[in-house]
């Protein structure tokens, strides 16, 4: 079980990384303003990629998946800025209420990720 999630949480590290370089304009309404929103889109979505692809290998899928926890840590409090605004980056109020506890959900799985390392 645990090799299919680090499989399916780095397709989906990759896939989300790469993103950012494919559809940088999405990702800017998710940007606090006093950030540098090219850069800091740059930047996340490299670490993304290279946090799933390091999922791949056996020698760096503990400290990835560390890795990830913390980054997601850090993305939840862009997630709770988000889901107070009036209007939502990602939509609307709803959407915007989900994202925050799958955030928690991503973390376990990446946990188990680490604790079975």
């Amino acid at each position: 079980m645990i090799f299919a999630l680090k499989i399916v949480y780095g397709i989906f590290f990759c896939f989300a990384g790469l993103m950012h370089f494919v559809k940088p304009k999405f990702f800017n309404k998710f940007i606090p303003k006093p950030f540098p929103k090219l850069l800091s889109n740059y930047l996340v979505g490299i670490i993304e990629f290279a946090l799933g692809a390091a999922l791949f290998s056996d020698e760096s899928a503990k400290i990835a998946s560390l890795s990830i926890i913390i980054l997601l840590f850090l993305l939840l409090f862009i997630h709770i800025w988000d889901y107070k605004k009036e209007k939502p980056a990602i939509g609307s109020k709803k959407l915007a209420g989900i994202r925050i506890p799958i955030q928690f959900v991503l973390m376990i799985g990446a946990l188990l990720i680490y604790i079975n390392s």
